[in-house]
């Protein structure tokens, strides 16, 4: 005979509640352990368990003292700034005591309890020979950027022997302290630093030839005055400039636009004052002069008393009263009157 059990609502619901109760708690439990381990992953972390090896002698560069530097560790090490780096020739030395200290002030947290290796390590520079070529270089890349710019490509050659020096091998720095008053010449003596980023290693002192090459424009054959440059005779070439004071011409091959204001000689560079704009207008021409205000316009003959080319002011003379006036040439046959 089946009997069937009927229980009281209250009952069902007093052990629902129960359940709940029951895995709200495991729940909670799971999750408070798995925030203990994660803590105490981190912090395992942050300490250096395996064993540390100092290293017996060290070489750093002018950023400083690292720990990674100094020791060997089968984990990684964090990167530790541990002080300055010594000047550059000179040595220090530092005991496992001192490494503790000064890791102390900078990561207090890091556990240095288990190191091996050499008991003081003695940190120098990293360094190597900067022979001539290299010296050269670095000058001529300087004076190239400070002074010569774009006035052509220098070219250095020291005048006597350059001995090897022993630098920081890292980058390094020009500074030019001295130079004659009338910069770089054909020969002259240049005193210089040179640098680190955080420090000035020594002062140096050489004497050089220079040369500036830079491909100009030349006359090719005699180039006579109020000649075109689109007609005229004229070469380019690869010069030494260093001794030209004066600006060089710049222009466009076949310009119809410019004129020789002087006559140049065959081999002889063009300079920028030796071309002015193609005069339009000419001395003892008779042109049209124009008047101009808001919608009057009045034209009248004037004889030119200069050349001029347009966009310039020159003189010129009423044909009719003989006064002389000034405007400005706008082509061929106008000249433009200022009110």
């Amino acid at each position: 005979m089946n009997t069937t059990k009927i229980q009281h609502p209250t009952f069902k619901t007093h052990c629902a509640r129960r359940r709940g109760v029951l895995h709200r708690w495991v729940l909670n439990f799971g999750c408070w352990s798995f925030l203990f381990n994660l803590a105490f992953a981190v912090r395992t972390d942050a300490s250096v368990t395996a064993p540390v090896s100092f290293f017996s002698a060290a070489q750093v560069d002018s950023e400083g003292v690292f720990l990674r530097q100094i020791t060997k560790a089968t984990e990684p090490l964090p990167a530790l700034r541990l002080g300055d780096a010594p000047a550059f020739g000179k040595t220090i030395a530092l005991s496992r005591t001192q490494v503790n200290d000064l890791i102390a002030a900078v990561a207090p947290d890091l556990a240095t309890t288990n190191w091996t290796g050499a008991e003081t390590i003695r940190i120098s520079r990293r360094a190597r020979s900067f022979g001539e070529t290299e010296m050269l270089a670095l000058l001529t890349t300087t004076l190239q950027r400070d002074l010569v710019k774009d006035k052509g490509e220098l070219e250095l050659t020291f005048q006597q022997p350059w001995g090897a020096q022993v630098l920081p091998d890292e980058p390094l720095t020009l500074k030019i302290m001295e130079l004659p008053t009338a910069g770089v010449t054909p020969s002259f003596i240049v005193r210089f630093e040179i640098h680190t980023a955080r420090e000035t290693i020594g002062t140096f002192q050489a004497s050089v030839q220079a040369h500036v090459w830079r491909e100009i424009c030349l006359a090719h054959t005699t180039i006579k005055r109020g000649e075109s440059t689109d007609t005229a005779d004229i070469t380019r070439e690869r010069r030494d400039v260093i001794n030209l004071r004066e600006a060089l011409a710049n222009f466009s091959p076949g310009d119809p636009t410019l004129e020789f204001a002087e006559s140049v000689s065959a081999g002889a560079p063009l300079l920028a004052r030796v071309l002015k704009p193609m005069a339009v207008i000419h001395r003892g021409q008779t042109a049209n002069a124009l008047v101009e205000d808001g919608s009057l316009s009045i034209t009248m003959k004037v004889v030119a008393l200069e050349d001029g080319a347009p966009g310039q002011t020159i003189h010129f003379r009423n044909s009719s009263s003989a006064r002389s006036l000034t405007g400005k040439v706008l082509n061929e046959q106008t000249i433009l009157i200022s009110l």
